[in-house]
């Protein structure tokens, strides 16, 4: 496909400390745009210089939440080139929320064209220090000029992209987290596997009453029954029970991660029991009285493997591991980030180099 590209004539200067990134407010020179239209499907592809978008004020997006976007990495390898950890993913995610929001999807190779074409502009970006990379955040949205409530007729897909250091303040550190028991996240049959906005903006009222206790993120229960354990705010969750690796099935009311898909197949790989499988706050609860959950977990693109270190459920405070980080929380980080930066075997042919 024909991608134009048309470069700033007045480049950023790049962050002088690695170390200093923080998470998502710096942003590169470029973004990719592209127009689509019931009419003529997905056209006019272009990486221009970044800048603010113009929308009209009925833009569907902005009454109606047509939105999804998605989120990843590239990685600076020791050898200086730019890698991608399973973009595919990615891209049939976000096909999946397209159609879940009836907005138009994308076909496959034209999605890895446009972002590997993308990266391939923007990869002097990635940044070098130990635990940073350039997080790319691909996004779609409705933008028909009309109050009417209806599937999108015109839409427009972005790509843009910030040089990161760790999503958590604490990093590799173990985190709290408090299990909501008032606010839902999401049920089966609405949005809940689908990544868009709307989600997360219906989660910040729990995670602001969570940060006002202390806590870095609320972990969900199940909108129906409010008793089975769903995920984190801005992760899927993992544990281990008694020497059994658990974590929620996939209901259709949880996002389907990436690196949770990532973390299942390393664990089966080494011989570990794994099962998805409904989980309820009860029997959590037990394990962590008895003493037979090991290790908690969270998994994500922006914080890869975060260790859970305390629990709190209707004001009642649980230490997991003595606070400290697990032997399979930490082996899972280590072996994904050293296949993400390219320090380990990519044995699964998880990897995209960038050209």
């Amino acid at each position: 496909m024909e991608i134009k590209i048309e470069k700033t004539k007045t480049p950023k200067a790049k962050p002088a400390d690695e170390n200093a990134l923080g998470f998502g407010k710096i942003f590169t020179d470029h973004m990719l745009l592209m127009e689509y239209s019931a009419d003529t499907g997905w056209h006019d592809a272009r990486i221009v210089p970044f800048a603010d978008l113009s929308i009209h004020p009925a833009s569907t997006v902005l009454h109606y939440g047509s939105e999804i976007f998605e989120g990843l990495k590239a990685y600076r390898r020791k050898d200086g080139k730019v890698q991608l950890f399973r973009p595919i993913e990615n891209i049939r995610r976000m096909n999946n929320s397209a159609e879940r929001l009836c907005l138009p999807q994308i076909p496959e190779a034209e999605a890895m064209e446009l972002l590997q074409t993308f990266v391939s502009v923007e990869q002097d970006w990635t940044p070098s220090a130990p635990g940073t990379s350039l997080y790319l955040r691909p996004f779609m949205f409705g933008n028909d000029e009309s109050l009417g409530v209806h599937a999108v007729h015109n839409a427009t897909f972005a790509i843009i992209a910030s040089p990161v250091g760790s999503y958590y303040k604490e990093g590799i550190n173990p985190v709290k987290i408090m299990i909501e028991d008032e606010d839902v996240r999401a049920v089966r049959g609405g949005t809940g596997y689908a990544k868009c906005g709307g989600n997360y903006a219906a989660s910040n009222r729990a995670g602001q009453r969570a940060e006002e206790k202390g806590y870095s993120q609320v972990l969900w229960l199940d909108g129906v029954e409010r008793k089975y354990i769903e995920e984190v705010g801005a992760m899927n969750v993992m544990f281990k029970i008694n020497g059994e690796i658990v974590t929620p099935k996939l209901t259709g009311s949880i996002l389907p991660g990436i690196t949770r898909k990532s973390c299942i197949e390393v664990l089966k790989k080494e011989g570990y029991t794994v099962s998805e499988r409904l989980l309820s706050v009860d029997e959590l609860g037990e394990a962590l009285k008895n003493g037979t959950l090991e290790e908690a977990w969270g998994c994500g693109t922006a914080a890869v493997v975060s260790p859970i270190g305390e629990l709190c459920y209707k004001d009642e405070k649980f230490i997991i591991n003595n606070g400290e980080i697990g032997e399979v929380t930490q082996h899972l980080y280590d072996t994904l980030t050293g296949i993400q930066w390219g320090n380990r075997a990519d044995d699964f042919g998880w990897t995209v180099e960038v050209q």
